[in-house]
């Protein structure tokens, strides 16, 4: 577990995609060096062109650009949507791409590849729980997401500059990190700003648990107070324990969870908790007004963390994750106004009182439920385990009606005018909408 931590760091807070697209693709604009990205969902709507648009001016004017997308979570791009980026020079890579069996069921649902980050010339970075697509925009409508990230300055994003090196070409980022031109790290190296901070990340071979290990002692540490917002929230024994046993002790342990769930089995699985919880002293409160997609928290006065880590089965034991843990005042005042802001105005409390149902049946599965979580890390341990394996975008069949790329030029998609302006904050669409959330598992 990584437990080195590195001082001199800034953190911006960044809220749903009004604010983190234009922080990214500015930064993306104005790369000098190299540009790489790890995104769970791409998706070939207005903010995947939008980036499209932004990794081609960088790749044409001479920046290096690696883009990972997940072969579960970006099932929808077409031939000509890659074709463009590669044929510009852009290295694209996707995650476990398997095809799909009977030309319908997609097999490769476990393990996946779930980090949201993006590293720009070595000096700034971006950790978060937002994807590429159009649904973390306010005016996608009801069901668009509340989500964020942040944007990092400091010695911090040399650590997250040489992991993500690492993850596009293993065993070679060690090499690259010390050879590479000096010019390409800027001022990555260099403090700005007081935070402290640790790049925290889950996998299936050394960091099993590592970010849960953070929560736990988050929790165990916490003298006053622990708020917690999380989209899918069916976390294993000993974190559930922590979240009672700190309620018990005084702390205001809250939680904010969804009440108005992409899936609803999200808010039925949730909900089986909610007794053993309620009866420790922990509050919960179900955020209503969209699809919640937060994966942060906050202890005390200094202490929060960003990613894209839920605390369900699939984070906590199956997906790569990636999530930054921070101690700093100013950061941790900033993240709890705007929890706050959400408990009061966008937020139904659970009343205990008519929460806690003693029918037999309630308890009954309220015990199963329980139990279930306790023992589902060892059961997980049982499913197949690979290698993580990246596969060049050439090699990668995008959609069972994608041509191969061989047959297929760079006209379409990658020719049409840029379909996002950024004009005093606000977004102007110009092109249209392609939504895929049907086809798109827990992001």
């Amino acid at each position: 577990m990584n437990t080195r931590w590195k001082t001199g760091n800034r953190f911006r807070l960044l809220e749903n995609g009004e604010e983190f697209f234009p922080a990214v693709f500015e930064a993306i604009e104005s790369a000098r060096h190299e540009v790489i990205i790890e995104t769970f969902i791409l998706f070939q709507d207005k903010v995947g062109l939008a980036l499209q648009r932004c990794l081609l001016d960088a790749a044409r004017r001479g920046v290096q650009v690696d883009v990972t997308v997940d072969g579960y979570g970006s099932p929808g791009l077409t031939a000509g949507f890659i074709e463009s980026l590669t044929s510009a020079g852009v290295r694209f890579h996707v995650f476990d791409a398997r095809p799909r069996l009977f030309g319908r069921l997609r097999t490769n649902l476990f393990r996946r590849m779930h980090r949201k980050i993006v590293v720009v010339d070595g000096a700034k970075a971006f950790v978060g729980g937002i994807n590429y697509s159009a649904d973390h925009l306010a005016d996608y409508g009801p069901e668009a997401k509340q989500d964020y990230a942040v944007e990092v300055k400091g010695p911090i994003v040399e650590e997250i500059h040489h992991f993500v090196h690492e993850a596009v070409s293993p065993g070679q980022g060690r090499l690259r990190w010390w050879r590479r031109d000096k010019a390409q790290v800027s001022h990555g190296g260099q403090a700005a700003g007081d935070a402290a901070a640790l790049f925290v990340t889950r996998d299936n071979r050394e960091h099993r648990d590592d970010i849960e290990r953070h929560y736990r002692i988050a929790l165990r540490a916490a003298r006053h107070e622990v708020l917690i917002a999380n989209a899918y929230f069916f976390p294993g024994y000993r974190l559930l324990k922590e979240l009672r046993r700190a309620a018990q002790r005084g702390v205001r342990v809250s939680l904010i969870l969804q009440g108005h769930p992409d899936m609803p089995i999200v808010k039925i699985a949730a909900r089986m908790l909610y007794d053993h919880l309620l009866r420790s002293g922990v509050r919960i409160f179900e955020y209503c007004e969209r699809p919640l997609h937060a994966k942060v928290a906050l202890a005390d006065d200094e202490w929060a963390t960003v990613g894209s880590s839920n605390l369900d089965p699939l984070s906590l034991a199956l997906n790569l994750e990636a999530n930054v843990i921070i101690r700093d005042r100013g950061f941790a005042a900033v993240l709890r106004e705007h929890l706050k802001a959400l408990m009061e105005k966008s937020c139904n409390e659970i009343d205990p009182k008519r929460e806690m149902d003693r029918s037999w049946w309630r308890l009954a599965a309220s015990y199963f439920a329980f139990h279930l979580i306790r023992r589902f890390p060892a059961w997980a341990g049982w499913l197949p385990a690979h290698k993580p394996v990246l596969t060049p975008a050439r090699e990668f069949a995008v959609n069972d009606n994608a041509v191969p790329l061989s047959a297929q030029g760079a006209s379409g998609e990658a020719s049409s005018p840029m379909p996002w302006h950024w004009r005093s904050g606000e977004n102007v669409v110009t092109a249209g909408d392609q939504r895929h959330e049907a086809d798109c598992p827990v992001s």
